[in-house]
């Protein structure tokens, strides 16, 4: 296929890929946005298999924003499309839509990955591996300055949870979708039915491998303005991550 621009992809939301509610899961539509992500890096000549085998490196997604407008449900018909920015000297900017059948927007984000190489685990300069694109689309699909994430009261711990087998994925990690999993179910079934997540921005700052555990912590200083902040620590005091989610009351929160 001719490298182009934007791709597109339609996907049918199954039955295991929503919540209690119908709901499309917030883990569900990271695993739609990394699917397709790869598919369009094959498409640009910077797939897996070339940067595994070409250069020694794999792709990692450092930071994300996604903004939901209305939830797909199940069996809905929805169209992904995604389109990359030019790249920086470290990252690769990545914008996500999620259409409903009438072309209609329901979730918006915006992205940066990176490239690390497969032994040592650090960073490479994205001109390393970049051969190019065909002309970028420079509308983003949110205007939004990613990466200034921090809390502004006192965190407390809400649970603790070891990485597994069903966790990791093909660079013997903790999947950067199976983080909203961790995120969401710090919250009580009852906590759920009382709001939607309206938007979310994690920063990914390290590798969570298997038999680590994280420790949730959770702050809600800024629960009036309908925000949470969270961050994921493991038990050598590394940060893993940091969240805020934007909650959209259906109840009284909390």
């Amino acid at each position: 296929m001719k490298p182009t621009p934007l791709y597109k992809k339609d996907y049918k939301v199954d039955l295991n890929h929503v919540d209690f509610k119908g709901n499309l899961k917030l883990s569900s539509i990271f695993t739609y946005f990394q699917d397709i992500a790869g598919l369009h890096a094959e498409n640009l000549g910077m797939g897996r298999k070339v940067l595994y085998e070409q250069y020694g490196v794999i792709w990692v997604l450092v930071r994300i924003r996604v903004d939901i407008i209305k939830y797909p449900k199940w069996k809905d018909i929805i169209t992904v499309e995604t389109w990359p920015q030019e790249p920086g000297r470290i990252g690769f900017d990545r914008d996500f839509l999620i259409k409903d059948k009438e072309g209609n927007i329901l979730v918006k984000a915006v992205s940066t990955w990176v490239v690390i190489d497969l032994e040592s685990r650090k960073l490479r300069k994205t001109k390393s591996v970049f051969t190019g694109y065909p002309p970028t689309i420079k509308e983003r699909a949110i205007d939004c300055k990613l990466g200034n994430l921090k809390s502004k009261g006192q965190l407390e711990i809400a649970y603790k949870r070891t990485v597994r087998y069903s966790d990791i994925d093909i660079n013997e990690h903790l999947n950067n979708a199976k983080y909203l999993n961790f995120i969401m179910d710090s919250f009580s079934l009852e906590e759920h039915k009382k709001f939607n997540i309206k938007s979310i921005e994690i920063s990914y700052s390290n590798e969570a491998l298997p038999g680590d555990t994280i420790n949730i912590y959770k702050d809600t200083f800024e629960i009036n303005s309908n925000k949470i902040y969270m961050e994921g620590i493991d038990e050598r005091d590394n940060l893993i991550f940091k969240s805020q989610i934007v909650l959209n009351p259906l109840k009284k929160i909390l």
